[in-house]
């Protein structure tokens, strides 16, 4: 099970996200008139203004758009955990939706559980999800695609 170290911090327009994220479903906020996608969650639309929104279901592939391998861990509460690795992952049926986390061998693996080596922008990505300890949510974390 990972650690919550730096647990999530859900407010109300994030909270369908975690909702469904405790489902194993990926989900992404939609404005309800224009169709435009947005995360991270807001009550407006930037596009259109409005205020009405849907969560979408997404496929949960993605690819890795960026990456760093802290060194050292920028918090001390990681230092066991490093080398680890922190992701921008750009979704496959949402390219300009991007989301931070953490590329695992397994939903409920170490952080540093994948050779830092074996990390390249543009490698696909699949979603899994691992309840973080102490928190009651469940964690978004990436598993590579085998290629």
């Amino acid at each position: 099970m990972p650690d919550a170290l730096l647990p999530p911090v859900v407010d109300d327009d994030g909270a369908p996200f975690w909702e469904y994220a405790a489902r194993g479903e990926l989900r992404v906020q939609a404005c309800a008139d224009c169709g435009e996608l947005r995360f991270p969650p807001r009550p407006c639309c930037p596009h259109c203004r409005s205020f009405d929104s849907e969560w979408r279901l997404m496929s949960g592939r993605g690819r890795i758009w960026s990456y760093v391998i802290p060194h050292p861990p920028l918090l001390p509460a990681y230092a066991e955990q490093a080398p680890y690795n922190a992701v921008v992952v750009e979704l496959l049926d949402a390219p300009r939706i991007r989301l931070v986390g953490n590329v695992v061998s397994a939903p409920d693996a170490p952080l540093n559980s994948v050779d830092p080596g074996r990390l390249r922008i543009g490698a696909g990505v699949r979603v899994a999800f691992a309840p973080a300890v102490g928190t009651g949510v469940r964690m978004p974390r990436w598993l590579l695609e085998r290629s």
